[in-house]
C-alpha cells in the first residue's frame, strides 16, 4: 500500500482528535475513526484498518481512563473483573478479525453505524444516579459476561464499543452515566491492548498513520474526559449524531454503489 499523503494524514489526525473527544464523553469514537480510516486508506486490507484503529484508540483510552480514575474513583471490585474479561474476549475477537474478508467489512461497519447511531438519537434520559440492580454475586457475573461479549466484538470489529459498554453498565447494572463512562473507558483500554497483542506480532499496524491518529486521539481523550466530568455529555450528543450520520451516507454510498 502506498504511503498516504500529508493531507490525508492531517485529516486522519483530526478524525482521531474528534474520535478521542467523543469516545471519552459518550463512547463510540470508533464510529468516527474506523470509517475515516476506510475512506482515507481505500487500498488498505481490513486487518490493517482494524490494527491501526486499535493503536490510535489506545492512546485516547489511556489518557481518558487515567483522567476518569483520578476524578471519579470507580470501584475496582467491578472494573477489575470487567477489564479482565474484556481483555480475554478481545483476544478472541482479534483472532477472528484477522481473517475478516474485505467484502464483509464495509457492510458490517454500515450496520453498526446505523444501529448505534439510531440508538443514540432516540435514547431516553437515564443514568442520572447509580441504583445497582443486582446483589454482589449476580452483579459481578453480569459485569464479567458484559466484558467478555463486548470485548469479543471490539477485537473483531470495534466501532461503538465504548457506547456498548456505557449502555450495558447503565441499562443492565444500574450505574450512573458518569460512573459507567469511567468504567467503560477502563474496559475499552483493556480491549484495545488485547487486540494489539494479536495484531502487532502479525505486522498489521500501519505505524505512521496510527501514531498520527493516536496523537489526536490522546488530546481528544484528555479534553473529552475533563469536559464529561465537568459538564456531562449532553452537548456532545448533537455533534456525535451529525458525524455518524455523515459517515452513514459516505459508507452507505460505497456499499450500494452510489459513488
Amino acid at each position: 500500500m502506498p504511503d498516504p499523503s500529508t493531507t490525508v494524514l492531517a485529516l486522519l489526525g483530526l478524525a482521531g482528535l474528534s474520535a478521542g473527544f467523543v469516545d471519552a464523553v459518550v463512547g463510540g469514537g470508533g464510529l468516527i475513526q474506523l470509517p475515516a480510516l476506510l475512506i482515507g486508506l481505500p487500498a488498505a486490507a481490513p486487518v490493517n484498518i482494524l490494527a491501526t484503529n486499535k493503536l490510535a484508540g489506545i492512546c485516547g483510552t489511556t489518557v481518558s481512563s487515567a483522567t476518569y480514575y483520578r476524578r471519579i474513583r470507580p470501584d475496582p471490585r467491578t472494573f477489575g473483573p470487567l477489564m479482565a474479561c474484556a481483555f480475554a474476549g478481545s483476544v478472541g475477537g482479534a483472532l477472528v478479525g484477522s481473517h475478516l474478508s474485505s467484502s464483509a467489512f464495509e457492510p458490517i461497519v454500515l450496520v453498526v453505524l446505523v444501529v448505534v447511531g439510531s440508538y443514540v438519537l432516540v435514547r431516553p434520559t437515564l443514568g442520572e444516579t447509580t441504583v445497582l440492580r443486582f446483589g454482589r454475586t449476580r452483579h459481578l457475573w453480569t459485569a464479567m459476561a458484559t466484558g467478555l461479549a463486548i470485548g469479543f466484538y471490539d477485537g473483531a470489529l470495534g466501532p461503538g464499543t465504548g457506547s456498548f459498554f456505557v449502555i450495558s453498565l447503565v441499562g443492565l447494572l444500574g450505574y450512573s452515566f458518569l460512573e459507567a463512562s469511567a468504567k467503560a473507558r477502563l474496559a475499552n483500554w483493556a480491549t484495545n491492548l488485547a487486540a494489539l497483542c494479536v495484531f502487532v506480532p502479525q505486522g498489521a499496524v500501519l505505524w505512521k498513520v496510527g501514531l498520527m491518529m493516536g496523537a489526536g486521539n490522546l488530546l481528544g481523550g484528555y479534553l473529552g474526559a475533563r469536559t464529561a466530568v465537568a459538564r456531562g455529555a449532553g452537548f456532545v450528543r448533537v455533534f456525535f449524531i451529525v458525524v455518524v450520520s455523515a459517515f452513514v451516507v459516505r459508507i452507505g454510498g460505497d456499499v450500494f454503489g452510489v459513488w
